[in-house]
């Protein structure tokens, strides 16, 4: 394939005819596509998926469509997204080796990246919803957001390279639109798209959209969002965005990539463990979850202390970005300068992550895009159970962010909201 063809969306039944010469594809599985076995398992909301095992091997061949594909082609939507794709896997890779799948081939043209093929690994939300305690996930989420959000913005970055990055992602135009209005617009109206436990939830949902503190509060996290272009963000990290086994983790999905606020990829991830912890009690079919609430409260804690350990490190050891030069500090004898900026900068995180968080658990309930904590709990008053006290908890934490201080507080905060009994 040269890229230059007319776009073309493949099949499973038409995927080995076109890929069959394909170097990269046959280096890995084998060149008799005779065997070649063919699935598509994309789950997704924008793009088809496909598993291709050979005679010595597999690999994953992703293609992007042009349009969501959770709505259908009445929403169009670029092909351009694999391309931001490809260059934000690159560049995690680099900056925080072996945390993503390896890139085998990408073709623009096509809007197809062929790579590597992870296995035994699932879906990390599919683990939490089975009840699996996976011992590294906190270690691996928090050091690959320290290292790819450190290293990917001025503190660390030439500014040259910096500013022609951002350029590059500035693009990302269409998939940052979504985001700015799925995430911290449309759950606060009577959007469209919009869908919700109904009638279980129609009072708090009356409620939450007729909240001025909270909806002032949405729209000065959307503005941050915009205006505040700190590094390279994944854009749409969440528990189903990563893949696990119990001694590898791994990130997926970089599409949204574009850069941002340090703050809203942690935000994001964490508000998917704090709806883990609120989707619990629908999925105790097979008896209680009490120790998996326990152990999702823990990863929040163990993953927030291993980001601000790590992003501390490289800030005293990598820091040879523009911004908070050692030049002012260190090598003026002043330590303690260094480390008095860094602890505003950590705070400022800390704040607008607790924002981020809050408006993630509000739009996965009241959006388009729900994930499946929630949505596999069958019996509808349960689930709407469920969510109402994670809609509770997302508003006090956007609204009350800046007089919250520590991960604890959050934690018992949720641990309060869940045990109680009403929606």
């Amino acid at each position: 394939m040269t890229g230059k063809s007319p776009f073309e969306a493949l099949s499973v039944e038409t995927l080995a005819a076109r890929l069959g010469a394909n170097e990269a594809l046959c280096s890995r599985i084998g060149k008799d596509t005779a065997r070649w076995k063919v699935r598509e398992v994309g789950d997704g909301n924008l793009n088809l998926v496909f598993i291709v095992e050979g005679a010595t091997g597999a690999a994953v061949v992703k293609q992007a469509l042009p349009y969501v594909r959770l709505v259908g082609d009445s929403w169009p939507l670029p092909l351009k997204r694999s391309f931001f794709e490809y260059h934000a896997l690159t560049r995690q890779e680099a900056r925080a080796p072996g945390s993503v799948p390896a890139i085998y081939y990408f073709d623009e043209g096509q809007a197809l990246i062929i790579m590597e093929y992870l296995s035994p690994h699932i879906i990390l939300r599919r683990a939490l919803i089975e009840g699996r305690q996976l011992p590294g996930i906190a270690r691996d989420i928090g050091l690959f957001m320290a290292r790819t959000l450190f290293r990917g913005s001025d503190l660390s970055m030439a500014t040259k390279d910096r500013k022609a990055d951002l350029a590059l992602f500035a693009d990302n135009v269409e998939l940052c639109d979504i985001t700015e209005n799925l995430v911290f617009s449309d759950p606060y109206f009577d959007a469209k798209l919009n869908r919700h436990t109904s009638p279980q939830l129609d009072r708090i949902v009356a409620e939450l959209r007729a909240d001025r503190d909270l909806k002032v509060e949405a729209q000065r996290l959307k503005h941050i969002f915009a205006a505040n272009a700190e590094t390279l963000l994944h854009g749409d990290l969440h528990s189903g965005s990563i893949m696990v086994t119990d001694s590898e983790t791994r990130m997926i999905d970089p599409e949204f990539a574009f850069y941002g606020p340090i703050a809203f990829d942690v935000g994001m991830l964490l508000a998917n463990f704090w709806m883990a912890f609120f989707s619990q009690r629908g999925h105790e079919q097979s008896g209680k979850r009490d120790a998996m609430r326990a152990y999702l409260l823990d990863v929040t804690v163990e993953t927030w202390s291993v980001f601000r350990s790590e992003f501390s490190h490289l800030w005293r050891t990598e820091r040879t970005g523009m911004l908070y030069q050692k030049s002012l500090f260190e090598d003026q004898g002043d330590r303690l300068g260094a480390e008095q900026a860094l602890d505003h900068m950590l705070q400022q995180v800390w704040t607008d992550m607790l924002g981020f968080a809050g408006v993630e658990v509000h739009r996965r309930i009241l959006g388009l895009a729900h994930n499946a904590d929630f949505e596999t709990i069958a019996d509808a008053d349960l689930r709407a159970t469920c969510e109402a006290k994670a809609l509770k908890f997302g508003r006090h934490i956007a609204v009350n962010r800046r007089q919250i201080h520590s991960i604890d507080e959050v934690n018992t905060l949720a641990t309060l909201i869940e045990q109680e009994n009403r929606i």
